[in-house]
């Protein structure tokens, strides 16, 4: 089962590697920003790498699958789904960060977890929190998140139309 895109024959092992290699792109970009350049990711920053997660390991299992189309296609939708759900996430951030809405708790508040005033205090001043409402990278005034929702929409949603035309087919 596949289709024909651009005069390309595309199946769902194929769309499974797109997706598993996209992810293993974007999971190796987020890493390399924190520990490379030093950017320290936010909650919501750490929330949007997951999908990333699925999708890696579903486009790989799609693609051990290619002898059984039917079950790498129902594999690439959940990969494909799991991708469209990162878009949701990136684009509440995005919306954090332009301060359209407010974030999580968690984003900017720390960890309140001491169980003393001598505990809080030292537990305060020795916090460096990332707020999720301050992009710290953009490029053409467009932030991480910005570019994780452009990229995770366009693939998740043509992902999961090369899906659904190949149920048809």
């Amino acid at each position: 089962m596949s289709v024909i895109l651009w005069g390309r024959n595309i199946d769902n092992a194929l769309v499974g590697a797109i997706q598993a290699a996209a992810g293993a792109a974007a999971l190796a970009s987020a890493y390399a920003f924190e520990h490379l350049g030093g950017l320290r990711p936010c909650e919501l920053c750490i929330y949007q790498r997951w999908p990333w997660w699925v999708a890696l390991a579903s486009g790989l299992t799609a693609l051990l699958l290619r002898a059984r189309p039917a079950v790498a296609g129902a594999v690439v939708a959940f990969a494909s789904l799991s991708i469209l759900v990162g878009a949701g996430l990136a684009g509440f951030h995005v919306g954090v960060e332009q301060h359209w809405w407010e974030g999580l708790i968690s984003c900017g508040a720390g960890d309140s977890t001491a169980m003393t005033v001598e505990a809080l205090r030292r537990q305060i001043e020795t916090a460096s929190v990332v707020r999720c409402d301050e992009s710290t990278w953009s490029i053409f005034g467009v932030s991480m998140a910005g570019y994780n929702f452009i990229i995770s929409s366009l693939l998740g949603a043509g992902s999961l139309y090369v899906f659904w035309r190949s149920r048809e087919a």
